[in-house]
Protein backbone atom coordinates (compact mmCIF):
# COMPACT_ATOMS: atom_id res chain seq x y z
CA UNK A 1 0.00 0.00 0.00
CA UNK A 2 2.82 2.40 0.67
CA UNK A 3 4.06 2.49 -2.96
CA UNK A 4 0.70 3.48 -4.56
CA UNK A 5 0.22 6.17 -1.93
CA UNK A 6 3.68 7.62 -2.59
CA UNK A 7 3.05 7.67 -6.33
CA UNK A 8 -0.24 9.52 -5.80
CA UNK A 9 1.49 12.14 -3.67
CA UNK A 10 4.21 12.70 -6.32
CA UNK A 11 1.61 13.04 -9.07
CA UNK A 12 -0.32 15.59 -7.05
CA UNK A 13 2.80 17.60 -6.28
CA UNK A 14 3.90 17.64 -9.92
CA UNK A 15 0.45 18.83 -10.99
CA UNK A 16 0.35 21.63 -8.42
CA UNK A 17 1.03 25.18 -9.78
CA UNK A 18 4.48 26.61 -8.98
CA UNK A 19 6.81 29.39 -9.94
CA UNK A 20 9.14 27.21 -12.01
CA UNK A 21 6.85 26.35 -14.91
CA UNK A 22 5.49 29.60 -16.28
CA UNK A 23 4.03 27.53 -19.14
CA UNK A 24 0.59 29.07 -18.74
CA UNK A 25 1.77 32.73 -18.93
CA UNK A 26 -0.23 34.60 -21.56
CA UNK A 27 1.39 36.03 -24.69
CA UNK A 28 -1.37 38.62 -25.17
CA UNK A 29 0.93 41.63 -24.73
CA UNK A 30 3.51 40.32 -27.17
CA UNK A 31 0.84 39.42 -29.71
CA UNK A 32 -0.46 43.01 -29.61
CA UNK A 33 3.07 44.37 -29.86
CA UNK A 34 3.90 42.03 -32.75
CA UNK A 35 0.86 42.95 -34.81
CA UNK A 36 1.52 46.61 -34.03
CA UNK A 37 4.85 46.20 -35.82
CA UNK A 38 3.02 45.05 -38.95
CA UNK A 39 3.36 41.28 -38.62
CA UNK A 40 0.56 38.70 -38.73
CA UNK A 41 -0.39 36.45 -35.81
CA UNK A 42 0.12 33.30 -37.85
CA UNK A 43 2.16 30.90 -35.73
CA UNK A 44 2.33 33.24 -32.72
CA UNK A 45 1.72 31.21 -29.50
CA UNK A 46 -1.11 32.07 -27.12
CA UNK A 47 1.00 31.18 -24.06
CA UNK A 48 4.71 30.87 -23.39
CA UNK A 49 6.67 28.03 -24.93
CA UNK A 50 10.09 26.62 -24.11
CA UNK A 51 12.86 28.68 -25.70
CA UNK A 52 15.41 26.07 -26.80
CA UNK A 53 14.83 27.16 -30.41
CA UNK A 54 16.01 30.76 -29.85
CA UNK A 55 19.28 31.54 -31.67
CA UNK A 56 19.81 35.20 -30.66
CA UNK A 57 17.86 35.78 -27.46
CA UNK A 58 18.71 33.99 -24.20
CA UNK A 59 16.97 30.62 -24.11
CA UNK A 60 14.11 30.14 -21.67
CA UNK A 61 10.30 30.45 -21.53
CA UNK A 62 9.30 32.78 -24.36
CA UNK A 63 6.47 33.98 -26.56
CA UNK A 64 8.73 34.19 -29.65
CA UNK A 65 9.09 31.48 -32.27
CA UNK A 66 12.16 31.19 -34.54
CA UNK A 67 10.40 33.03 -37.37
CA UNK A 68 9.33 35.79 -34.96
CA UNK A 69 12.93 36.15 -33.79
CA UNK A 70 14.07 36.45 -37.42
CA UNK A 71 11.35 39.00 -38.23
CA UNK A 72 12.14 41.14 -35.21
CA UNK A 73 15.88 40.94 -35.93
CA UNK A 74 15.29 42.28 -39.43
CA UNK A 75 13.01 44.96 -38.01
CA UNK A 76 15.61 46.08 -35.45
CA UNK A 77 18.17 46.56 -38.24
CA UNK A 78 15.67 48.46 -40.41
CA UNK A 79 14.65 50.75 -37.57
CA UNK A 80 18.25 51.48 -36.59
CA UNK A 81 19.15 52.20 -40.22
CA UNK A 82 16.14 54.52 -40.32
CA UNK A 83 17.38 56.39 -37.24
CA UNK A 84 20.85 56.73 -38.81
CA UNK A 85 19.38 58.02 -42.09
CA UNK A 86 17.14 60.42 -40.17
CA UNK A 87 20.15 61.81 -38.28
CA UNK A 88 22.04 62.01 -41.58
CA UNK A 89 19.21 63.89 -43.29
CA UNK A 90 19.17 66.37 -40.42
CA UNK A 91 22.91 66.97 -40.84
CA UNK A 92 22.55 67.21 -44.62
CA UNK A 93 19.85 69.83 -44.15
CA UNK A 94 22.20 71.80 -41.93
CA UNK A 95 24.92 71.72 -44.61
CA UNK A 96 22.39 72.69 -47.28
CA UNK A 97 21.25 75.62 -45.15
CA UNK A 98 24.85 76.81 -44.71
CA UNK A 99 25.40 76.47 -48.45
CA UNK A 100 22.28 78.47 -49.30
CA UNK A 101 23.18 81.16 -46.79
CA UNK A 102 26.73 81.65 -48.05
CA UNK A 103 25.79 81.26 -51.70
CA UNK A 104 23.09 83.92 -51.37
CA UNK A 105 25.53 86.27 -49.64
CA UNK A 106 28.33 85.74 -52.17
CA UNK A 107 26.03 85.95 -55.21
CA UNK A 108 24.53 89.22 -53.98
CA UNK A 109 28.02 90.60 -53.31
CA UNK A 110 29.11 89.63 -56.82
CA UNK A 111 25.96 91.14 -58.34
CA UNK A 112 26.36 94.45 -56.50
CA UNK A 113 29.94 94.71 -57.69
CA UNK A 114 28.88 94.12 -61.29
CA UNK A 115 26.04 96.64 -61.03
CA UNK A 116 28.45 99.30 -59.76
CA UNK A 117 30.56 99.03 -62.93
CA UNK A 118 28.70 101.76 -64.80
CA UNK A 119 28.96 104.25 -61.95
CA UNK A 120 32.66 103.56 -61.43
CA UNK A 121 33.76 103.36 -65.08
CA UNK A 122 31.44 105.88 -66.79
CA UNK A 123 34.11 108.65 -66.44
CA UNK A 124 36.16 106.62 -68.95
CA UNK A 125 33.67 107.56 -71.68
CA UNK A 126 33.95 105.45 -74.86
CA UNK A 127 36.52 103.22 -73.20
CA UNK A 128 33.67 102.00 -71.00
CA UNK A 129 30.62 102.39 -73.26
CA UNK A 130 32.27 100.65 -76.22
CA UNK A 131 33.66 97.79 -74.12
CA UNK A 132 30.81 96.83 -71.78
CA UNK A 133 30.97 93.24 -73.06
CA UNK A 134 34.62 92.97 -72.02
CA UNK A 135 33.78 93.98 -68.46
CA UNK A 136 30.63 91.87 -68.43
CA UNK A 137 32.54 88.80 -69.62
CA UNK A 138 34.96 89.22 -66.71
CA UNK A 139 32.11 89.00 -64.21
CA UNK A 140 30.55 86.11 -66.10
CA UNK A 141 33.81 84.19 -65.96
CA UNK A 142 34.18 84.91 -62.25
CA UNK A 143 30.63 83.74 -61.62
CA UNK A 144 31.13 80.54 -63.64
CA UNK A 145 34.38 79.82 -61.83
CA UNK A 146 32.66 80.17 -58.47
CA UNK A 147 29.96 77.78 -59.69
CA UNK A 148 32.60 75.14 -60.44
CA UNK A 149 33.49 75.75 -64.10
CA UNK A 150 36.91 74.44 -65.16
CA UNK A 151 38.42 77.89 -65.73
CA UNK A 152 42.01 78.82 -64.95
CA UNK A 153 41.38 82.01 -63.03
CA UNK A 154 44.95 83.25 -63.41
CA UNK A 155 44.77 82.94 -67.20
CA UNK A 156 41.27 84.46 -67.27
CA UNK A 157 42.40 87.60 -65.44
CA UNK A 158 45.58 87.89 -67.53
CA UNK A 159 43.48 87.66 -70.67
CA UNK A 160 41.17 90.41 -69.38
CA UNK A 161 44.05 92.83 -68.77
CA UNK A 162 45.58 92.05 -72.17
CA UNK A 163 42.29 92.76 -73.96
CA UNK A 164 41.77 95.91 -71.89
CA UNK A 165 45.26 97.08 -72.82
CA UNK A 166 44.49 96.58 -76.50
CA UNK A 167 41.26 98.60 -76.24
CA UNK A 168 42.84 101.38 -74.17
CA UNK A 169 45.83 101.71 -76.50
CA UNK A 170 43.59 101.74 -79.56
CA UNK A 171 41.30 104.39 -78.07
CA UNK A 172 44.30 106.49 -77.05
CA UNK A 173 46.04 106.27 -80.43
CA UNK A 174 45.80 109.07 -83.03
CA UNK A 175 42.66 108.83 -85.10
CA UNK A 176 44.55 108.65 -88.42
CA UNK A 177 46.64 105.61 -87.40
CA UNK A 178 45.37 102.18 -88.40
CA UNK A 179 46.30 99.48 -85.87
CA UNK A 180 46.19 95.93 -87.25
CA UNK A 181 45.15 92.94 -85.15
CA UNK A 182 48.73 91.67 -85.20
CA UNK A 183 50.01 94.98 -83.92
CA UNK A 184 47.42 95.08 -81.11
CA UNK A 185 48.39 91.52 -80.21
CA UNK A 186 51.98 92.71 -79.89
CA UNK A 187 50.79 95.54 -77.65
CA UNK A 188 48.86 93.11 -75.47
CA UNK A 189 52.00 91.03 -74.94
CA UNK A 190 53.64 94.00 -73.23
CA UNK A 191 51.23 93.66 -70.31
CA UNK A 192 53.61 91.61 -68.18
CA UNK A 193 56.90 93.25 -69.14
CA UNK A 194 56.00 96.97 -69.26
CA UNK A 195 53.27 96.88 -66.56
CA UNK A 196 51.22 99.64 -68.23
CA UNK A 197 48.51 99.47 -65.54
CA UNK A 198 51.00 99.76 -62.71
CA UNK A 199 50.68 97.35 -59.78
CA UNK A 200 46.90 97.06 -60.01
CA UNK A 201 46.64 93.90 -62.19
CA UNK A 202 49.13 91.94 -60.09
CA UNK A 203 47.66 93.10 -56.78
CA UNK A 204 44.06 92.67 -57.89
CA UNK A 205 44.78 89.24 -59.40
CA UNK A 206 46.27 87.93 -56.15
CA UNK A 207 43.33 89.17 -54.08
CA UNK A 208 40.60 88.14 -56.50
CA UNK A 209 42.07 84.68 -56.99
CA UNK A 210 42.35 84.16 -53.23
CA UNK A 211 38.78 85.39 -52.70
CA UNK A 212 37.23 83.24 -55.42
CA UNK A 213 39.36 80.16 -54.76
CA UNK A 214 38.44 80.17 -51.07
CA UNK A 215 34.77 80.91 -51.78
CA UNK A 216 34.50 78.14 -54.35
CA UNK A 217 36.42 75.64 -52.21
CA UNK A 218 34.25 76.51 -49.22
CA UNK A 219 30.97 75.77 -51.00
CA UNK A 220 32.53 72.62 -52.46
CA UNK A 221 33.47 71.61 -48.91
CA UNK A 222 29.87 72.06 -47.78
CA UNK A 223 28.59 70.02 -50.73
CA UNK A 224 31.14 67.22 -50.29
CA UNK A 225 30.45 67.03 -46.55
CA UNK A 226 26.72 66.64 -47.18
CA UNK A 227 27.36 63.96 -49.81
CA UNK A 228 29.65 62.02 -47.46
CA UNK A 229 26.92 62.08 -44.80
CA UNK A 230 24.32 60.90 -47.31
CA UNK A 231 26.40 57.99 -48.60
CA UNK A 232 27.65 56.84 -45.20
CA UNK A 233 24.16 57.05 -43.70
CA UNK A 234 22.93 54.55 -46.30
CA UNK A 235 25.43 51.82 -45.36
CA UNK A 236 23.48 48.71 -44.29
CA UNK A 237 23.88 46.88 -40.99
CA UNK A 238 26.01 43.72 -41.09
CA UNK A 239 24.46 40.32 -40.12
CA UNK A 240 26.47 40.38 -36.87
CA UNK A 241 25.14 43.83 -36.08
CA UNK A 242 21.58 42.73 -36.89
CA UNK A 243 21.86 40.00 -34.26
CA UNK A 244 23.30 42.39 -31.69
CA UNK A 245 20.50 44.91 -32.33
CA UNK A 246 17.85 42.21 -31.97
CA UNK A 247 19.33 41.15 -28.65
CA UNK A 248 19.43 44.79 -27.53
CA UNK A 249 16.00 45.98 -28.65
CA UNK A 250 13.54 43.10 -28.97
CA UNK A 251 14.85 40.20 -26.87
CA UNK A 252 13.34 41.86 -23.76
CA UNK A 253 9.94 41.46 -25.45
CA UNK A 254 10.61 37.81 -26.19
CA UNK A 255 11.72 37.27 -22.59
CA UNK A 256 8.63 38.92 -21.12
CA UNK A 257 10.37 42.05 -19.77
CA UNK A 258 9.28 44.48 -22.48
CA UNK A 259 9.10 47.41 -20.05
CA UNK A 260 12.80 47.11 -19.15
CA UNK A 261 15.07 49.37 -21.21
CA UNK A 262 18.61 48.37 -22.21
CA UNK A 263 21.49 49.45 -19.98
CA UNK A 264 23.21 52.54 -21.40
CA UNK A 265 26.69 50.95 -21.44
CA UNK A 266 25.27 47.85 -23.10
CA UNK A 267 23.65 50.01 -25.78
CA UNK A 268 26.92 51.93 -26.21
CA UNK A 269 28.86 48.75 -26.93
CA UNK A 270 26.30 47.58 -29.47
CA UNK A 271 26.19 50.92 -31.27
CA UNK A 272 29.97 51.45 -31.14
CA UNK A 273 30.34 48.04 -32.73
CA UNK A 274 27.67 48.60 -35.37
CA UNK A 275 29.01 52.10 -36.18
CA UNK A 276 32.71 51.30 -35.85
CA UNK A 277 33.46 52.01 -39.51
CA UNK A 278 31.50 55.25 -39.38
CA UNK A 279 33.50 56.37 -36.35
CA UNK A 280 36.69 55.96 -38.40
CA UNK A 281 35.54 59.00 -40.37
CA UNK A 282 36.08 61.13 -37.28
CA UNK A 283 39.76 62.22 -37.67
CA UNK A 284 39.39 63.33 -41.30
CA UNK A 285 35.91 64.71 -40.62
CA UNK A 286 37.20 66.94 -37.83
CA UNK A 287 40.13 68.03 -40.02
CA UNK A 288 37.74 69.03 -42.79
CA UNK A 289 35.42 70.92 -40.43
CA UNK A 290 38.35 72.74 -38.81
CA UNK A 291 39.75 73.69 -42.23
CA UNK A 292 36.36 74.99 -43.38
CA UNK A 293 36.19 77.11 -40.22
CA UNK A 294 39.65 78.47 -41.10
CA UNK A 295 38.50 79.30 -44.61
CA UNK A 296 35.34 80.99 -43.31
CA UNK A 297 37.46 83.07 -40.93
CA UNK A 298 39.73 84.09 -43.81
CA UNK A 299 36.77 85.82 -45.50
CA UNK A 300 36.95 88.63 -42.94
CA UNK A 301 40.77 88.88 -42.96
CA UNK A 302 42.02 92.09 -44.58
CA UNK A 303 41.38 92.60 -47.38
CA UNK A 304 38.01 91.05 -46.59
CA UNK A 305 35.86 89.21 -49.11
CA UNK A 306 33.36 92.05 -49.49
CA UNK A 307 36.11 94.64 -50.02
CA UNK A 308 37.84 92.56 -52.71
CA UNK A 309 34.67 91.95 -54.73
CA UNK A 310 33.14 95.38 -54.30
CA UNK A 311 36.32 97.23 -55.25
CA UNK A 312 36.87 95.45 -58.60
CA UNK A 313 35.33 98.31 -60.68
CA UNK A 314 37.36 100.92 -58.77
CA UNK A 315 40.56 98.93 -59.28
CA UNK A 316 39.89 98.70 -63.02
CA UNK A 317 39.33 102.45 -63.16
CA UNK A 318 42.50 103.06 -61.19
CA UNK A 319 44.49 100.87 -63.62
CA UNK A 320 43.14 102.59 -66.74
CA UNK A 321 43.70 106.02 -65.17
CA UNK A 322 47.32 105.06 -64.44
CA UNK A 323 47.86 104.00 -68.06
CA UNK A 324 46.30 107.19 -69.41
CA UNK A 325 48.55 109.30 -67.21
CA UNK A 326 51.60 107.45 -68.50
CA UNK A 327 50.45 106.77 -72.05
CA UNK A 328 53.25 108.75 -73.75
CA UNK A 329 55.95 106.78 -71.97
CA UNK A 330 54.20 103.46 -72.63
CA UNK A 331 53.60 104.31 -76.31
CA UNK A 332 57.29 105.10 -76.82
CA UNK A 333 58.27 101.71 -75.37
CA UNK A 334 55.65 99.94 -77.52
CA UNK A 335 57.06 101.63 -80.62
CA UNK A 336 60.50 100.35 -79.69
CA UNK A 337 59.21 96.78 -79.33
CA UNK A 338 56.39 96.51 -81.88
CA UNK A 339 57.48 99.22 -84.33
CA UNK A 340 55.81 102.46 -85.34
CA UNK A 341 52.32 101.79 -86.74
CA UNK A 342 52.25 104.98 -88.87
CA UNK A 343 53.00 108.67 -88.93
CA UNK A 344 51.96 110.21 -85.60
CA UNK A 345 49.07 112.61 -85.81
CA UNK A 346 47.27 114.66 -83.22
CA UNK A 347 45.89 112.95 -80.15
CA UNK A 348 42.19 112.38 -79.65
CA UNK A 349 40.51 115.49 -78.19
CA UNK A 350 38.08 113.26 -76.35
CA UNK A 351 40.92 111.46 -74.61
CA UNK A 352 42.55 114.78 -73.67
CA UNK A 353 39.33 115.88 -72.01
CA UNK A 354 39.08 112.52 -70.22
CA UNK A 355 42.58 112.94 -68.79
CA UNK A 356 41.63 116.30 -67.32
CA UNK A 357 38.54 114.84 -65.69
CA UNK A 358 40.23 111.67 -64.41
CA UNK A 359 41.01 111.05 -60.77
CA UNK A 360 37.41 111.15 -59.52
CA UNK A 361 37.66 107.65 -58.05
CA UNK A 362 40.53 105.38 -57.04
CA UNK A 363 40.71 102.10 -55.17
CA UNK A 364 42.41 103.72 -52.22
CA UNK A 365 39.33 105.89 -51.75
CA UNK A 366 36.98 102.93 -51.85
CA UNK A 367 35.20 102.33 -48.54
CA UNK A 368 32.61 99.57 -48.17
CA UNK A 369 29.46 100.43 -46.30
CA UNK A 370 29.42 99.64 -42.55
CA UNK A 371 26.43 97.35 -43.05
CA UNK A 372 28.37 95.26 -45.61
CA UNK A 373 31.16 94.62 -43.11
CA UNK A 374 28.66 93.80 -40.37
CA UNK A 375 26.85 91.32 -42.58
CA UNK A 376 30.12 89.59 -43.44
CA UNK A 377 31.02 89.38 -39.76
CA UNK A 378 27.64 87.84 -38.95
CA UNK A 379 27.97 85.43 -41.88
CA UNK A 380 31.38 84.21 -40.76
CA UNK A 381 30.26 83.88 -37.14
CA UNK A 382 27.16 81.88 -38.10
CA UNK A 383 29.10 79.58 -40.42
CA UNK A 384 31.82 78.92 -37.85
CA UNK A 385 29.50 78.25 -34.91
CA UNK A 386 27.31 75.83 -36.87
CA UNK A 387 30.30 73.99 -38.31
CA UNK A 388 31.71 73.53 -34.79
CA UNK A 389 28.46 71.83 -33.78
CA UNK A 390 29.11 69.19 -36.46
CA UNK A 391 32.72 68.35 -35.51
CA UNK A 392 32.03 65.23 -33.43
CA UNK A 393 29.02 63.95 -35.31
CA UNK A 394 30.38 60.46 -36.06
CA UNK A 395 31.59 59.70 -32.55
CA UNK A 396 28.44 61.19 -31.01
CA UNK A 397 26.09 59.20 -33.26
CA UNK A 398 26.07 56.09 -30.98
CA UNK A 399 25.34 58.37 -28.01
CA UNK A 400 22.46 60.01 -29.89
CA UNK A 401 20.95 56.64 -30.83
CA UNK A 402 21.28 55.22 -27.32
CA UNK A 403 19.61 58.30 -25.86
CA UNK A 404 16.44 57.10 -27.62
CA UNK A 405 16.80 53.43 -26.70
CA UNK A 406 18.58 53.00 -23.36
CA UNK A 407 17.67 53.51 -19.74
CA UNK A 408 18.64 56.71 -17.95
CA UNK A 409 21.39 57.06 -15.37
CA UNK A 410 19.17 56.14 -12.41
CA UNK A 411 18.17 52.76 -13.81
CA UNK A 412 21.54 51.12 -14.38
CA UNK A 413 20.96 48.42 -11.74
CA UNK A 414 17.63 47.28 -13.17
CA UNK A 415 18.12 47.47 -16.92
CA UNK A 416 18.30 44.90 -19.72
CA UNK A 417 21.92 43.71 -19.98
CA UNK A 418 21.38 41.31 -22.86
CA UNK A 419 20.65 38.34 -20.60
CA UNK A 420 18.42 39.52 -17.78
CA UNK A 421 17.30 42.52 -15.75
CA UNK A 422 20.50 43.53 -13.98
CA UNK A 423 23.56 45.81 -14.14
CA UNK A 424 25.74 45.62 -17.25
CA UNK A 425 29.33 44.82 -16.19
CA UNK A 426 31.60 44.88 -19.30
CA UNK A 427 33.54 48.06 -20.01
CA UNK A 428 32.56 50.39 -22.84
CA UNK A 429 34.67 50.07 -25.98
CA UNK A 430 36.46 52.98 -27.63
CA UNK A 431 35.51 54.52 -30.98
CA UNK A 432 36.50 53.12 -34.35
CA UNK A 433 37.04 49.70 -35.87
CA UNK A 434 40.42 48.97 -34.23
CA UNK A 435 38.93 49.42 -30.75
CA UNK A 436 36.26 46.75 -31.28
CA UNK A 437 38.58 43.76 -31.13
CA UNK A 438 37.24 42.82 -27.68
CA UNK A 439 33.68 44.10 -28.09
CA UNK A 440 31.54 41.58 -26.14
CA UNK A 441 28.35 42.40 -28.07
CA UNK A 442 29.25 42.63 -31.78
CA UNK A 443 31.55 40.23 -33.62
CA UNK A 444 33.72 42.25 -36.01
CA UNK A 445 36.63 41.41 -38.27
CA UNK A 446 38.73 44.52 -37.76
CA UNK A 447 40.90 43.55 -40.74
CA UNK A 448 37.99 44.07 -43.15
CA UNK A 449 36.85 47.71 -43.09
CA UNK A 450 33.80 48.83 -45.03
CA UNK A 451 35.05 49.97 -48.45
CA UNK A 452 32.23 52.45 -49.05
CA UNK A 453 33.20 54.29 -45.88
CA UNK A 454 36.92 54.07 -46.71
CA UNK A 455 36.17 55.79 -50.04
CA UNK A 456 34.36 58.57 -48.20
CA UNK A 457 37.31 58.99 -45.84
CA UNK A 458 39.46 59.56 -48.94
CA UNK A 459 36.97 62.16 -50.21
CA UNK A 460 37.29 64.01 -46.91
CA UNK A 461 41.09 63.97 -47.21
CA UNK A 462 40.98 65.30 -50.76
CA UNK A 463 38.57 68.10 -49.83
CA UNK A 464 40.66 69.09 -46.80
CA UNK A 465 43.72 69.28 -49.04
CA UNK A 466 41.88 71.53 -51.49
CA UNK A 467 40.75 73.86 -48.73
CA UNK A 468 44.26 74.08 -47.27
CA UNK A 469 45.58 74.99 -50.71
CA UNK A 470 42.80 77.54 -51.09
CA UNK A 471 43.96 79.28 -47.92
CA UNK A 472 47.25 79.88 -49.74
CA UNK A 473 45.44 81.09 -52.85
CA UNK A 474 46.26 77.93 -54.81
CA UNK A 475 43.67 76.44 -57.13
CA UNK A 476 44.27 72.70 -56.84
CA UNK A 477 41.93 71.96 -59.74
CA UNK A 478 44.81 72.96 -61.99
CA UNK A 479 47.46 70.94 -60.15
CA UNK A 480 48.42 67.31 -60.70
CA UNK A 481 45.56 65.21 -59.40
CA UNK A 482 48.03 62.92 -57.65
CA UNK A 483 48.84 65.80 -55.27
CA UNK A 484 45.48 65.25 -53.65
CA UNK A 485 46.45 61.81 -52.42
CA UNK A 486 50.20 62.02 -52.13
CA UNK A 487 51.49 59.68 -49.47
CA UNK A 488 48.05 58.26 -48.73
CA UNK A 489 48.72 54.86 -50.22
CA UNK A 490 45.04 54.54 -51.09
CA UNK A 491 45.38 53.93 -54.78
CA UNK A 492 42.27 56.02 -55.39
CA UNK A 493 41.79 57.63 -58.80
CA UNK A 494 40.89 61.31 -58.79
CA UNK A 495 39.35 63.14 -61.72
CA UNK A 496 39.91 60.20 -64.06
CA UNK A 497 43.63 60.04 -63.30
CA UNK A 498 45.33 57.53 -61.06
CA UNK A 499 48.32 58.11 -58.91
CA UNK A 500 51.42 56.56 -60.42
CA UNK A 501 52.83 55.63 -57.01
CA UNK A 502 50.83 53.66 -54.51
CA UNK A 503 53.05 53.19 -51.46
CA UNK A 504 51.98 50.40 -49.16
CA UNK A 505 49.25 49.10 -51.46
CA UNK A 506 50.96 45.87 -52.45
CA UNK A 507 53.22 43.62 -50.36
CA UNK A 508 54.81 42.41 -53.59
CA UNK A 509 55.34 43.93 -57.00
CA UNK A 510 52.90 42.75 -59.72
CA UNK A 511 55.66 40.55 -61.18
CA UNK A 512 56.39 39.00 -57.79
CA UNK A 513 52.69 38.36 -57.33
CA UNK A 514 52.61 36.36 -60.54
CA UNK A 515 55.66 34.34 -59.49
CA UNK A 516 54.17 33.79 -56.06
CA UNK A 517 50.85 32.75 -57.59
CA UNK A 518 52.61 30.28 -59.91
CA UNK A 519 54.55 28.80 -56.99
CA UNK A 520 51.36 28.40 -55.02
CA UNK A 521 49.67 26.66 -57.94
CA UNK A 522 52.63 24.29 -58.31
CA UNK A 523 52.53 23.44 -54.59
CA UNK A 524 48.83 22.67 -54.83
CA UNK A 525 49.43 20.35 -57.78
CA UNK A 526 52.16 18.41 -55.90
CA UNK A 527 49.87 18.07 -52.86
CA UNK A 528 47.03 16.79 -55.04
CA UNK A 529 49.25 14.10 -56.62
CA UNK A 530 50.49 12.97 -53.18
CA UNK A 531 46.94 12.85 -51.82
CA UNK A 532 45.78 10.70 -54.76
CA UNK A 533 48.71 8.34 -54.18
CA UNK A 534 47.70 7.87 -50.54
CA UNK A 535 44.13 7.09 -51.54
CA UNK A 536 45.28 4.51 -54.09
CA UNK A 537 47.57 2.91 -51.55
CA UNK A 538 44.78 2.74 -49.00
CA UNK A 539 42.47 1.11 -51.49
CA UNK A 540 45.12 -1.54 -52.25
CA UNK A 541 45.71 -2.19 -48.58
CA UNK A 542 49.30 -0.96 -48.65
CA UNK A 543 48.71 1.48 -45.79
CA UNK A 544 47.00 -0.10 -42.80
Amino acid sequence: MRLPVLLCVLVCLSAAPGPVTGADRSCTDLRQFYTGKGFTLSGVPQTEISGEHLRVCPQGPTCCTSSMEDNLAGLSAQETEGLIREAGRSLQSAFNALHRSFDTYFTELHGRSERSLQEALSPLGPLYSQNTRLYGDLYTDLRQYYRGSALNLDETLSEFWSRLLERTFKTSSPTDVNLSDDYLECVAKQQETLRPFGDVPRDMKAKVIRAFVTARSFVQGLIVSGEVVRKVSQVSMSPECTKALMKLVYCPHCRGVASVKPCSNYCSNVMKGCLANQADLDPEWQTLIDTMIQVASSFSTEPSLDVVLSSIPARIYEAVHFLQENMDTFTAKVYQTCGTPGEPGTGSPTLHEQRKKSGSLTASEYKPSPTAGLRLEMQVSDLSSKLREMRQYWTQLPVALCSKLAAGGAGQDKCWNGITKARYLPEVMGDGLANQINNPEVELDITKPDMTIRQQIMQLKIMSNRLKNALDGNDVDFQDASDDISGSGSGMCIGGQCSRNRPGLYAYSPDNNRVRGAATSQTQTIFFIWFCSVLICCSLGVIR
